[in-house]
C-alpha cells in the first residue's frame, strides 16, 4: 500500500515493490541531454525551510476595481490576491509595463486579465492581445477572460491552430477588444490580413521561457515589430533566462519586475523515486494505477508514439485513460482535457505540452514516466499537482 513521505526525507522508498531501491543525494544540473532528478531530490527541500510564507498586502477591494468585476472575482472563487496578483494588479492598472516570474500554478492568468479587463472597461476602443505558447494554456486563458468579463460586454476572439481558420476570421469581424492565440495562427491570420496588429495597444506574452523553447522567437519578435509604439507590454513566466531577459529589455520600456518565483519545487509536493530496475515499465505504472490513492494522475512521456502505445494497452486492461500530444487533432485535446478535469479519466498521459500553465484541479500524483530534459522541465511537471495549497505526489520512473 502506498504511504506518502515528504520530500525532505531520505532513506528507504516507502512502495513494498521497490524497497531498497531509494534515494539518491547530489547535486542536479541544467541542460543536461537528460535531467534525472534522483540526484536531487533528498537535498532541494532544505533551503525551502526557511522561506517564510508570503503575506498578501492587499485585499481585492484594495486595487479599486468596479463593483461588477469584484462579483466576478468572487464568482471565480477568489478571496485573497496570491502574491503576483497582489503585485502585479496594481502595477498593470496603472500602465506599468510589466515583467512577472511566477511558479507555475500561482494565478498568473487572472494577474493580468483582472487589470487589463478593468481598463479594457473604461477604454473599449483599445485592444488588448495575448500570446499563449500552447492552444490548451490559450483555450483555458481565454475560458478564464469569459468569466472575468462578465456583464461588461467586451468580447474574445480565440485563434489557435489545428482548428478551422474560418470560423476565427468571422470573430475578428467583429472587432473584439481582445484577441487570444498561439504565435503559428497569429502570423496566419495577419498575413491574410485579417488581423491587423497595428491596432493593439496591449500585448501580454504568457510562458515566454516556453515559447522560446518551442522555438517561436521570430514570430514573437515579427508579431511585437508589427505593435504601434507607445504601447503596453506584459512579460509573464515561471522562469527567466538570458534569452528572456534580453527579450524584455527590447520589448518593454522602464518595466517593473515582479519575482516570486522560486527555482526550488514547492513544499507540498513529496517526491519519490521508482527505482525501476530492468522491470516493464508499463507494469510498474498499472501497479500504480492499482493502489488506493491515485484516482487523477498526470503521467509524462516522451514520444508520441510511446504514450500511443502506452495509451492503447492501458485502456485495454481496463484503466479510464486518454493521451494528448501535438499530434492529436485540437479537438481530441480539448475534449479529452475537459474528461480529466471532471474526472472522468483516472490518468492523463501527456508529452510536455501538458506541463505548463494548466490549471487542472487536484491532480493526486504526477509521474514521470520518462524523465524531463532540463531541471526546469521537471518542476513544470511536477507544478502540475500540490496547488491551492494541498498535498500532490511526484514520482520518477529511473533505471
Amino acid at each position: 500500500m502506498f504511504v506518502k513521505r515528504s520530500h525532505r526525507g531520505g532513506g528507504r522508498s516507502h512502495y513494498p515493490k521497490y524497497a531498497g531501491r531509494g534515494l539518491r543525494a547530489g547535486q542536479g544540473g541544467r541542460r543536461q541531454k537528460i535531467f534525472d532528478p534522483s540526484r536531487f531530490i533528498n537535498t532541494v527541500a532544505t533551503d525551502d525551510i526557511s522561506e517564510l510564507p508570503y503575506t498578501a498586502t492587499h485585499t481585492f477591494n484594495d486595487f479599486s476595481l468596479s463593483e461588477q468585476m469584484l462579483k466576478n472575482i468572487q464568482l471565480r472563487g477568489f478571496t485573497t490576491p496570491t502574491p503576483i496578483q497582489d503585485q502585479a494588479i496594481p502595477k498593470i492598472l496603472s500602465g506599468q509595463d510589466v515583467i512577472g516570474i511566477s511558479n507555475t500554478g500561482t494565478g498568473k492568468t487572472a494577474a493580468f486579465l483582472i487589470p487589463l479587463i478593468e481598463r479594457l472597461s473604461l477604454s473599449p476602443n483599445n485592444k488588448v492581445l495575448i500570446i499563449a505558447p500552447t492552444r490548451e494554456l490559450a483555450d483555458q486563458t481565454n475560458q478564464e477572460f469569459r468569466i472575468f468579463a462578465q456583464g461588461y460586454n467586451l468580447h474574445s476572439a480565440f485563434c489557435i491552430g489545428g482548428v478551422s481558420i474560418h470560423g476565427q476570421i468571422d470573430s475578428l469581424r467583429f472587432n473584439p477588444q481582445c484577441v487570444i492565440g498561439t504565435p503559428g495562427r497569429l502570423m496566419d491570420l495577419e498575413q491574410r490580413r485579417h488581423l491587423k496588429l497595428s491596432a493593439f495597444s496591449t500585448i501580454v506574452l504568457d510562458e515566454v521561457d516556453r515559447m522560446l523553447d518551442m522555438g517561436f522567437i521570430h514570430d514573437i519578435t515579427y508579431i511585437v515589430s508589427r505593435l504601434p509604439q507607445p504601447r503596453h507590454s506584459l512579460f509573464f513566466s515561471a522562469t527567466l533566462p538570458d534569452e528572456v531577459r534580453r527579450i524584455s529589455e527590447t520589448f518593454l520600456k522602464n518595466p517593473v519586475n515582479i519575482t516570486l518565483q522560486s527555482a526550488r519545487t514547492a513544499q507540498q509536493i513529496n517526491q519519490d523515486i521508482i527505482k525501476v530496475n530492468g522491470r516493464n515499465k508499463e507494469k510498474v505504472l498499472e501497479e500504480l494505477l492499482n493502489t488506493n490513492g491515485f484516482t487523477k494522475v498526470l503521467v509524462f512521456g516522451g514520444s508520441k508514439w510511446q504514450l500511443n502505445r502506452l495509451e492503447r494497452n492501458l485502456i485495454s486492461h481496463g484503466f479510464r485513460v486518454a493521451a494528448i500530444h501535438g499530434n492529436k487533432s485540437q479537438a481530441h485535446r480539448t475534449s479529452v482535457l475537459r474528461q480529466f478535469k471532471t474526472n472522468r479519466l483516472q490518468a492523463l498521459i501527456a508529452t510536455d505540452i501538458a506541463s505548463r500553465g494548466l490549471d487542472i484541479d487536484d491532480v493526486t500524483h504526477v509521474i514521470n514516466y520518462d524523465l524531463p530534459q532540463t531541471y526546469e522541465d521537471y518542476i513544470h511537471r511536477i507544478g502540475r499537482t500540490g496547488r491551492a495549497n494541498k498535498t500532490g505526489i511526484a514520482l520518477t520512473f529511473v533505471d
